[in-house]
């Protein structure tokens, strides 16, 4: 991975849980802006996609954005919202993190 392809999979990581985190907002105030501003980065969010699929490719941008949403909104979830995970639910984030590592590996052929 490049560090620009690095760059943008940070900025959108960003992105999408900021829109995460004001759906979640919204679920518990019903408040229509928290929903207009989730919908908003969630569009802008899918615009840095793209970017990061011409740099890096399709499979790698979208499993590396899916796993680390799925660490980082756990944090969120956890810190901010009070939620908390089940053993078999820690062990599938687990998986994820292994994922993750094996993703980052440097490989011979170029995509």
């Amino acid at each position: 991975m490049t560090p620009t392809f690095l760059l943008w999979l940070s900025g959108a990581m960003a992105t999408f849980l900021a829109a995460a985190t004001a759906s979640r907002a919204y679920i518990t105030s019903s408040n229509m802006l928290l929903l207009l501003l989730s919908l908003s980065l969630y569009c802008v969010g899918n615009l840095m996609m793209v970017k990061l699929m011409r740099e890096g490719g399709l499979g790698l941008a979208i499993s590396a954005s899916a796993i680390a949403q799925l660490l980082l909104i756990n944090v969120i979830a956890f810190a901010i919202f009070g939620e908390r995970l089940t053993a078999t639910q820690l062990a599938g984030v687990g998986l994820g993190v292994v994922a993750m590592v094996l993703m980052l590996f440097p490989v011979g052929a170029k995509s």
